[in-house]
């Protein structure tokens, strides 16, 4: 998850209704969250500006402050939404107690998919980390501890799978976890939706290397 380096993300802007038009005050401040976080995605957190934020609204900054009273309280709530489902789909896959090698794929799955609904957040998430980490305060300490819970799940499935020999067990579990996760995440910079590839071939694809790696035969990563 935490990627912690700039990502190159380069999102086409999102123009819609103006914000400050017809619908519920829920439908306008969803549209006000959407529209920041791809200008957060395209621009960085730290360069997009309130101002940017109601222009791109077709509004005033002044009305942007009647759903929200910061940027900061915008890209909170992109990144507990995406953390929120993540982590959601990451239980109900653990609740239902298969081996450990099934449970790992549909991990892979499940990230995977956020790359489409999620693109936003994963970008500012890689991009801004640190950043938002820096701030006064403990508003966003909820990513480290959202992180942390994420590579438990993770280490311990793979932990299992190594105790019942379905693993190998010369690899380094927190190690093994962050270069899948890296693997991942990664991907948001290059993957683009109608491309070739979906999310579900995508993840297919990445299970077979995972699982089965490149070498056909006996292994031989061992060196000489």
């Amino acid at each position: 998850m935490n990627q912690r380096k700039d990502s190159g993300v380069a999102a086409a802007p999102v123009r819609a209704r103006h914000a400050g038009g017809t619908g519920s005050a829920s439908e306008r401040r969803d549209h006000l969250v959407k529209l920041a976080a791809e200008l957060f995605a395209r621009k960085g957190f730290q360069a997009t500006t309130v101002r940017q934020i109601a222009d791109e609204a077709g509004i005033l900054s002044g009305s942007l402050y009647h759903h929200f009273d910061s940027k900061e309280s915008i890209v909170d709530e992109v990144l507990r939404t995406f953390l929120e489902d993540l982590i959601a789909h990451y239980r109900a896959t653990l609740a239902d107690a298969g081996d450990a090698g099934a449970v790992l794929m549909e991990m892979v799955r499940i990230g995977f998919h956020t790359l489409e609904p999620h693109r936003a957040a994963i970008t500012v998430m890689q991009n801004d980390w640190n950043y938002l980490r820096s701030l006064p305060g403990d508003r966003f300490d909820y990513l480290v501890r959202a992180e942390d819970e994420v590579e438990r799940m993770w280490v311990e499935q793979i932990k299992r799978g190594q105790a019942s020999g379905q693993f190998r067990a010369d690899v380094d579990p927190k190690l093994t976890y962050r270069m899948i996760r890296d693997g991942i995440w990664v991907a948001v910079r290059w993957f683009r939706p109608g491309g070739r590839l979906d999310t579900d071939a995508l993840a297919e694809h990445y299970i077979k290397v995972l699982f089965d790696g490149l070498s056909t035969g006996d292994r031989t990563s061992q060196r000489a």
